[in-house]
């Protein structure tokens, strides 16, 4: 018997690089090699041609947030047949899922992904307006949230702070996105070096968005006077103040920008350590792809970090907001970086994404099953 098809409808997809559109992405394929349908509805976009089940709909870039773009509540004719509805977004795109899931009286499950008040930011820098639009945010995330035959969450810590805010009147489930191991793994190196011109010696590192809300500068302080160099990856509005933050600590920092994804397990196994500050993590899926690769990760005790890294087996925490600890736990990771590095590697299965499609695959079944009952 072939898999329930499903109908994911997100608003971040390709070419937008982050965790939530590679892991809509792996989740199709995994889904197709099992012999199922996954279609994509997204928001199209000239940069990037559409392959078999992706389906765009009319949008418009979204002037706070480069790379983002506004998609409208289309239901593209071809993804009216079928079995259940994953929507990976509250927004307009997500409102199209709603509106498929009523008419054809098939499940709506949602996937929280990011809390919706934390856009807030990016429309206004007035405290107080910026207070009420996270009031509204809520209100309506609520909404949306209520009208879901499940809610799904990467991690505890996110499903405790949304059922907390928001009192989610739906079934919750707790499901890892999962790291795709066989492509995530240590790899040679060489190339990777040569490439970006980085020294011999100890490399701390992260990649990902570049917001002010990742809490960068706490890294680059913690790192100055470390006999380390620094490398990060990606992209985002904090970048120029964060390459300004290094001048002036005299660190050996490179700002590599985005890295094609071919080169993230290289650029992970060519670090030592792994340094994430943001305590605004849902999963913080960077830290579990370090991880497949062999690299520890220093985490802040903080957000869905505080549980995604194990102390003693796949790195260390620190206390929020202090330097001097992040500093002195970048040292411990370093000190015991072999013991660390060979921890991680012995739980690259745990971290898998054909767990978390099981997972997936059982959910899709048993919300179906009970729409039909």
């Amino acid at each position: 018997m072939a898999p329930p098809s499903v109908a994911a409808f997100t608003d971040t997809y390709l070419p937008t690089v982050n965790g939530v559109s590679y892991t809509i992405q792996t989740w199709r394929d995994r889904w197709r090699d099992r012999g199922g349908r996954m279609s994509i509805v997204y928001p199209g976009s000239d940069e990037y041609d559409p392959t078999s089940e992706e389906y765009p709909v009319g949008s418009l870039p979204f002037p706070m947030y480069e790379g983002f773009r506004l998609g409208t509540p289309k239901i593209p004719s071809a993804v009216n047949d079928v079995d259940v509805v994953h929507a990976h977004t509250p927004f307009a795109v997500g409102l199209g899922g709603v509106r498929l899931a009523r008419r054809e009286d098939i499940p709506l499950i949602t996937s929280y992904h990011t809390p919706t008040a934390e856009y807030a930011d990016y429309l206004t820098s007035r405290p107080r307006v910026e207070r009420g639009i996270e009031r509204v945010a809520e209100r309506y995330e609520r909404w949306f949230l209520s009208r879901s035959d499940a809610v799904v969450f990467p991690s505890e810590d996110a499903r405790d702070r949304a059922v907390s805010e928001t009192d989610i009147d739906a079934p919750t489930v707790v499901l890892s996105n999962g790291v795709d191991v066989e492509f995530f793994a240590p790899t040679d190196v060489e190339a990777f070096h040569n490439r970006y011109d980085l020294p011999t010696g100890p490399l701390l590192g992260y990649t990902g968005r570049h917001g002010y809300e990742k809490n960068l500068s706490e890294f680059l302080r913690a790192a100055e006077g470390l006999d380390a160099t620094i490398v990060l990856g990606g992209d985002g509005p904090a970048r120029a103040e964060l390459e300004a933050l290094a001048a002036d600590l005299d660190l050996d920092a490179h700002f590599l920008g985005f890295l094609p994804r071919e080169e993230l397990p290289a650029f992970y196994t060519a670090l030592d350590a792994f340094v994430f500050p943001s305590p605004v993590e849902t999963q913080g899926l960077v830290a579990l792809e370090a991880n497949a690769c062999g690299t520890p990760v220093v985490a802040i005790d903080a957000g869905a970090l505080a549980n995604t890294v194990e102390d003693g087996v796949t790195g260390y925490h620190y206390t929020p907001g202090d330097v001097s600890d992040c500093r002195a736990t970048i040292e411990q990771v370093l000190d015991e970086s072999a013991s660390l590095a060979a921890s991680c590697l012995a739980r690259r299965e745990q971290l898998s994404v054909e767990h978390a499609v099981d997972r997936l695959a059982s959910l899709y079944e048993r919300v179906v099953g009970k729409k039909r009952a």
